[in-house]
């Protein structure tokens, strides 16, 4: 991967955050408009990824609690690594601030991704937005639940 990943505030980002995951859900996978964005964005842990020209390719966020969301790469820049990359990241920082799981809800079709990545599912397939999800998490190394 030749992109960069960094850490950005919402409140500075916004536009940019919301571009990437307007273009991949909801104009891409059909999620209503209403149901992209929520309030959660605000104290929200944001990565956003920009490729070697430039141009803004991905995006994730994580909450306090450490709930995984609003994985996003763009079309043409996905099975390159970036969603990897991202997930690689927010564990690397959940580790670091003490946060001893991570938690996500998965698209079905993204769960083989997030296994090899040592996520495991639990439970039952559920919809949310009009597609099909799993909930699934994740032990950090060497902390206690």
């Amino acid at each position: 991967m030749k992109a960069a990943i960094e850490v950005v505030d919402w409140s500075g980002r916004r536009k940019d955050l919301l571009a990437i995951r307007y273009a991949v859900f909801v104009e891409e996978q059909g999620v209503p408009i209403e149901l992209e964005h929520d309030a959660h964005d605000q104290r929200a842990l944001h990565l956003i990824v920009t490729a070697p020209d430039g141009q803004l390719i991905g995006t994730a966020r994580m909450l306090p609690d450490g709930h995984v969301g609003r994985m996003a790469v763009l079309p043409a820049w996905r099975e390159q690594g970036i969603g990897s990359a991202m997930l690689r990241e927010l564990i690397r920082i959940a580790g670091e601030n003490g946060i001893k799981k991570l938690f996500l809800n998965a698209q079905c079709e993204a769960e083989a991704f997030y296994r090899r990545l040592g996520f495991s599912a639990e439970g039952g397939i559920f919809v949310d937005a009009g597609i099909e999800h799993r909930r699934m998490r994740m032990q950090l190394a060497g902390k206690d639940v």
